[in-house]
């Protein structure tokens, strides 16, 4: 282990590497039960328009952040954790199938294509330059764009926003008057449950989300005492934590190569020219917020750390974002989406990680979780929902180094924070964001700052909103 973390060198031990790798697996364990039930329950209400169980995903995004993980600690000895991502998640089921109406089975294919490319992307050197292409005002902006997105998710699932079908949404009632309290009830869970996580973080508390989610989760059923034929409605049943896996192998693994390929149903509604234009625009759009997320993740990371070199870029950068293109091709393999470096990584590298060895303990205990399904599937929907919201707060944190004084920078970057949310879709986000960016600088003076890259980009765009959806 010495001979390859360079553990002295870098002033930590087995130890401290092995606490780290645990606190960096509390801070983010929450994304099996999350992924789980936004691709099984994804408006809350128990239906299920993916065709996949809760179980199948659970293992599906077990596996993806076993590997990626581990392959990140192993090819880039940096303390960097892995799995499927915040917000990509979100596109990928409400835009991309619920929106666009591509089965399950065929925005994998895009997935795994995003994988693919960014293994050649990286390889090639190709990736970090296309990242630092595009304008900061869009891409600083995205991931504030996608926070809110989640946030809204958040807040639906939970069913304290409702439609309506006059200003087509609203907040929910929460009069007693009026509802029954057995409506009320899961909205206060969430909202208690959101709290109790904001002060558990202010309070440095680790693993405040999964403690949230599972405190949250004995509020409900202790609230559910006060709610008639509460329990005879649950209908829990004890499974076998292998049943999880038999989901898994029946309806999420190599499902990309068994159906993903048969885009018949898609054309004969839509017709091939749209099939083409959404699957490159929206590919384009799940490389582009992949790509961004990991990159300034990774930059974050070392930079906390002292893992920069001389140039002030992270070391083993490469091998960094090899192992997420890795991650990303096996997790669309396995039945996932997008599998990119979480921000939850700066808890590790706070508790002292340091190596690749950190990575390795905490994809251990991935592995292990993956055996404990049974108990997940008991976390309902609104504590989950309570986690969405906290981890839209957490992206929105970027607009802060946006300049809000240039409205060449401002306006870019408020389209592409608003339009996100307001249009459940990130990729028309991107899109507004970018075409407003290059419209403005152009009859602003600043025509020669735009890049060749940023106007390929808008064109395929602007395609995207002409000829498609």
């Amino acid at each position: 282990m010495e001979q390859f973390f360079k553990l002295k060198e870098r002033g930590t031990s087995v130890k401290v590497e092995c606490i780290a790798g645990m606190t960096a697996f509390f801070a983010m364990v929450y994304i099996l039960m999350v992924n789980a039930n936004m691709f099984a329950n994804p408006f809350g209400d128990g239906s299920n328009p993916l065709g996949v169980s809760y179980g199948a995903i659970y293992i599906a995004t077990a596996i993806s952040a076993v590997v990626g993980t581990i392959c990140a600690g192993l090819l880039s000895n940096l303390p960097l954790v892995q799995a499927s991502g915040m917000g990509l998640n979100a596109f990928f089921v409400y835009t991309v199938c619920i929106g666009f109406g591509l089965s399950y089975a065929n925005a994998l294919v895009l997935i795994l294509a995003e994988g693919l490319i960014f293994i050649l992307l990286t390889v090639t050197g190709l990736r970090k330059k296309i990242f630092e292409s595009l304008p900061d005002a869009v891409r600083v902006a995205i991931p504030g764009g996608i926070g809110l997105f989640i946030a809204l998710l958040g807040l639906q699932n939970a069913g304290i926003v409702v439609p309506d079908t006059s200003t087509c949404v609203d907040l929910a009632s929460f009069n007693l008057l009026v509802q029954r309290w057995e409506s009320i009830m899961p909205m206060v869970v969430t909202l208690c449950t959101f709290l109790a996580i904001v002060i558990m973080s202010h309070k440095n508390i680790r693993g405040a989300v999964l403690i949230g989610i599972f405190g949250g989760m004995g509020l409900y059923y202790l609230l559910g005492l006060t709610v008639d034929g509460f329990y005879e409605a649950l209908q829990i049943t004890f499974v076998s934590p292998f049943q999880a896996f038999r989901e898994f192998t029946e309806q999420s693994l190599f499902i990309v190569f068994k159906e993903g390929f048969d885009f018949s149903a898609y054309t004969a509604q839509y017709g091939s020219a749209n099939l083409i234009l959404t699957i490159f625009t929206t590919g384009l759009a799940f490389c582009m917020v992949d790509m961004f997320d990991t990159l300034g993740t990774l930059y974050a990371a070392c930079e906390r750390a002292g893992l920069m070199d001389e140039k002030g870029e992270p070391i083993n950068m490469n091998e960094g974002m090899l192992s997420d293109a890795v991650a990303t091709t096996i997790g669309a393999m396995c039945g996932t989406s997008t599998v990119t470096t979480f921000s939850e990584v700066n808890a590790g590298v706070a508790a002292g990680g340091r190596t690749g060895l950190t990575s390795v303990f905490c994809g251990i205990f991935f592995f292990i979780a993956m055996f404990l399904s049974p108990i997940a599937q008991l976390i309902p929907s609104c504590t989950t929902a309570a986690a969405l919201i906290y981890v839209g707060f957490l992206m929105l944190v970027s607009v802060k180094n946006i300049n809000w004084d240039d409205l060449r920078v401002a306006i870019p970057a408020f389209l592409t924070l608003a339009v996100m949310p307001f249009t459940y879709n990130i990729s028309y986000g991107i899109a507004f964001g970018l075409i407003s960016y290059i419209v403005i600088s152009t009859f602003c003076g600043d025509f020669k700052k735009i890049k060749g890259s940023s106007w390929v980009i808008a064109g395929l765009f602007i395609a995207m909103l002409l000829l498609t959806h």
